[in-house]
């Protein structure tokens, strides 16, 4: 399963249809890319990896860029949810005006509690654009409302850890003027021979090139952000998918070829972002990849020794369950696809791994993504995660989870941001993104789909 979202495009459209140039937030370049390389008045096409350069905006069209730039909001919202939110005012000061001291002593309890959400100003943008294509007046007005909910802010590629330093900066300006407590919440993303067992989110170091000081010179880059400003609080989802592939794939020669690699990696991650105060939440697969009885031992074992080789840090709470996937936290019937696994939806997956990691050494405790999982009984198998027709977003964030095990009910997957592509002829193809229960046709990982957008609004339950 997977899977990779992007800091990405707002408008995407097929390289068989790119024959002009291109929109702002449209591909304009990368591998097997046959469409016009240029942007419209206001866009510089800008290389995100081998794979995708995306029109981002800029003085002037159709040139290129080493770095990433964001789109922002300026108006200020809050969530009708137990988690409060807010959106940037883009101050993005030149120096933050807080001296680094140290990080504060780790909380013992919920690191969400007692603070405000700040909204990804870029996804905000994407939906306010998506919105606009929305004809339906009720739909429409139903779209808007996603860009107040909070969702995770992925760097996928190095080239985006600077934006990081810029939504500290407006959080840390906004809890300055309103004398509130805020908080960024992000996916680190760019593990070396990344997506092992899959195509669609490959990544962009490789470990025959350089990958671990790659990914090392990533993650502190990361943290230099972070470390700029101590009074906003930052929660990570670490390495989605990654670890996962070692407890079931090792079969898969590429994965058995990143064990090391995916292993290492993440302990440093961990220590690193210890070390400046971000709390972490590994990534942990879900009920129909790690819920199996026979993947439950050994998933734990693997977690708690990751979680004592990087220091046994109480910043270090726990896992993350259910990224970019569609199971329920509470199925009120099974789905007949989890037939024989007796963890058939996310809270039965947690209850039971839960006590097997405190027994390894782990005291863990769970986010659990539900983005879009508002609709269930929509997949042919349970292995099937690509753009998943039917799908619609689901419950709300909040830290009213019902289980003392769970911290957060989050949306770690900004819906509307594509799993993967459906053309069969690209390089990043992946079979899963052309099943029958995938929605086609889907463009690239990462890059915005509105026609599933579209269908995650309508079908959203509770609705919006």
């Amino acid at each position: 399963m997977i899977k990779a979202t992007s800091l990405s495009a707002l408008v995407c459209l097929l390289p068989l249809l790119a024959n002009a140039a291109q929109p702002l937030y449209g591909q304009c370049g990368g591998t097997g890319y046959s469409g016009d390389t240029s942007c419209a008045s206001g866009g510089v096409c800008t290389k995100l990896n081998d794979f995708y350069s995306q029109c981002l905006p800029g003085t002037g069209g159709g040139s290129s860029s080493s770095t990433t730039t964001t789109t922002t909001t300026t108006t200020t919202t809050s969530v009708t949810t137990p988690i409060t939110t807010s959106t940037a005012t883009n101050s993005n000061p030149a120096q933050p005006s807080t001296t680094w001291t140290g990080p504060a002593a780790p909380v013992s309890g919920n690191p969400f509690t007692g603070y405000e959400i700040y909204l990804s100003p870029y996804y905000a943008a994407e939906v306010e654009d998506a919105a606009s294509k929305i004809s339906d007046a009720s739909l429409k007005a139903k779209a808007l409302k996603v860009k107040d909910i909070p969702t995770f802010t992925w760097f996928d590629v190095i080239a985006k850890t600077g934006d990081l330093g810029k939504y500290l900066a407006d959080a840390s300006a906004k809890g300055k003027a309103s004398g509130k407590k805020y908080l960024v919440q992000i996916v680190v993303y760019d593990l070396p021979d990344r997506d092992c067992a899959a195509y669609a989110s490959n990544g962009e170091f490789s470990i025959a090139n350089g990958g671990e000081a790659n990914y090392k010179r990533y993650i502190d880059q990361l943290v230099a952000e972070v470390k700029k400003y101590p009074d906003v609080r930052v929660i990570a989802v670490v390495e989605p998918d990654s670890l996962a592939n070692l407890v079931t794939n090792l079969n898969v020669s590429k994965c058995s070829g990143a064990q090391t690699a995916y292993k290492n990696g993440v302990i440093y991650a961990l220590q690193q972002l210890s070390a400046v105060g971000v709390y972490s939440y590994i990534d942990a697969g879900h009920a129909g990849w790690l819920g199996w009885s026979a993947n439950l031992g050994p998933a734990a074992t693997l977690f708690a020794d990751i979680y004592k080789s990087s220091g046994s840090s109480a910043f270090v709470k726990g896992l993350a369950t259910n990224v970019a996937n569609y199971n329920a936290l509470s199925a009120s019937s099974p789905d007949p696809i989890t037939q024989g696994n007796s963890n058939t939806d996310e809270l039965k997956y947690i209850n039971a791994l839960g006590p097997q990691l405190r027994s390894a050494g782990f005291p863990a405790t769970f986010i659990v993504d539900q983005g879009r999982s508002g609709v269930q009984n929509i997949r042919d198998q349970w292995g099937d995660w690509c753009n998943v027709k039917g799908a619609g977003f689901g419950q709300r964030p909040t830290l009213n989870t019902g289980s003392s095990l769970i911290d957060a009910i989050v949306w770690v997957k900004p819906g509307g941001e594509c799993d993967g592509t459906s053309d069969s002829s690209a390089v990043r193809y992946d079979t899963h993104c052309g099943l029958n229960d995938a929605h086609k046709p889907a463009p690239e990982a990462g890059t915005w789909f509105q026609d599933y957008f579209v269908n995650l609004v309508r079908n959203a339950n509770p609705a919006l």
